[in-house]
């Protein structure tokens, strides 16, 4: 591919870090300022002195679990629906709201493609003139809107199928033939079945945009059989686009107004390239300026560049959920703890929890590669196992790098029959 939806797609690295840089440092002075969430979470913070990912990993890490606790104390006191992070005011600067599980409630600023999903469906072959069957749902929550906004940006016109009424849906795409799909892999799966069992010519739909779950590469190759070319896209209600696949299928490229960390689960502290961890995002977006945000997912840095010609880091992907709390015996144990354990002992690389064992029998092992074995280590960890979450552990020490590189800081390898 030689085109480009803009010209900091392909940006050298070193221009794009630059550039993030310094507008990171003036998105940090303008979340305190403007966000009276993070007015308080950033309290203390020199503004001016953030323009690094070192001191970027210096500030808290704000998950959504967090996000949605302020936003109930807000709202139980008679204060603010959105716990004090959203930087707009209702009026003409706030176009819409919308509701998440939770709820969370997120704002709408009204920019022309708020949520930068353009960049995402111009790599997925869209363009001007086109027609798009958009199957997320315009209700409450903001996929749809998410995805109409990219489509409009990239020039196309947008049919708001929304979801459910197979039925309905594909006599819009027989009558309409349009040119590509927005949605759930699994529903577009359900139209093209349905189509061929009702023999409805839906061959126009030649290209998708799929998000909101998994589309691993056995479905991608599905659709490709049946002549639709399927990407992906990694966007939140949150945060906007984060990342997106193009023709290369290597990876996800990451969108050019966030900042990605990939930090040990339960953590802040930053992990090295090709390590599997929890995706932190900082947002260079004004009206929702979200600092070192915890997405909860895993993923990983990829090393290169996309052959597409595309300069952005890329990441593997969705790879599971971050929070791997569980409950031992009665207690919960945290992946946080995990961590605090670890950072006890400076021989130890890297630990992992397992839990194993029967119902109402289980048993707790930590997993630790270390560069010295100490006398007496083993005996010192499951103490400090023990004071930290009030359960037994044994300890097991194995060789540096054999632990498995998935982001799990806590397994669950229970039996559950």
């Amino acid at each position: 591919m030689t085109d480009f939806f803009d010209a900091l797609e392909t940006r050298t690295p070193a221009e794009r870090e630059a550039a993030q840089m310094a507008a990171l440092s003036a998105q940090v002075a303008h979340a305190q300022q403007h966000s009276a969430a993070f007015a308080t979470i950033l309290k203390g913070v020199d503004a001016g002195s953030v323009t690094t990912r070192e001191a970027l990993s210096k500030l808290p890490v704000t998950r959504k679990h967090e996000l949605l606790d302020l936003q109930k104390a807000s709202r139980a006191s008679g204060g603010d629906a959105f716990g004090g992070f959203s930087a707009l005011v209702r009026g003409p600067a706030m176009s819409r709201v919308f509701a998440s599980p939770g709820p969370i409630y997120e704002p709408e600023g009204a920019s022309a493609d708020y949520w930068r999903t353009g960049r995402a469906l111009y790599a997925a072959g869209f363009r001007q003139g086109e027609l798009v069957h958009n199957s997320f749902s315009y209700h409450m929550t903001p996929g749809a809107f998410i995805l109409e906004a990219g489509a409009h940006a990239v020039g196309c016109t947008v049919f708001p199928a929304g979801t459910g009424q197979t039925e309905q849906q594909l006599e819009a795409v027989r009558d309409l033939q349009p040119n590509a799909y927005t949605g759930t892999p699994s529903f577009l799966r359900i139209l093209l079945e349905k189509a061929a069992e009702a023999k409805v010519d839906v061959s126009g739909i030649q290209k998708a945009s799929v998000g909101g779950e998994a589309c691993p590469p056995s479905l991608t190759a599905w659709f490709k059989e049946r002549g639709v070319e399927v990407y992906q896209t990694y966007a939140t209600a949150d945060l906007g686009l984060v990342a997106y696949e193009t023709a290369a299928r290597e990876g996800l490229l990451l969108e050019e107004s966030v900042i990605v960390e990939i930090v040990r689960p339960g953590t802040g502290d930053p992990l090295p390239e090709g390590e599997v961890g929890e995706l932190v995002v900082t947002t260079l977006n004004p009206a929702y300026p979200l600092i070192r945000f915890g997405t909860g997912d895993l993923s990983a840095i990829l090393p290169g560049a996309c052959p597409t010609g595309r300069t952005a880091p890329r990441i593997k992907g969705w790879m599971g959920r971050a929070d791997q709390t569980t409950k031992v015996r009665g207690m919960f144990v945290h992946p946080a703890q995990v961590a605090e354990i670890t950072k006890r002992f400076p021989q130890i690389l890297k630990a992992r929890l397992v839990i194993s064992g029967e119902m109402a029998n289980d048993q707790m092992c930590l997993q630790v590669e270390a560069s010295d074995v100490a006398d007496g280590l083993r005996e010192q960890i499951e103490t400090a196992v023990r004071d930290t979450t009030k359960l037994r552990a044994q300890v097991q020490v194995v060789r540096p790098g054999s632990l498995p590189n998935d982001g799990k800081v806590i397994e669950d390898a229970r039996s559950y029959q």
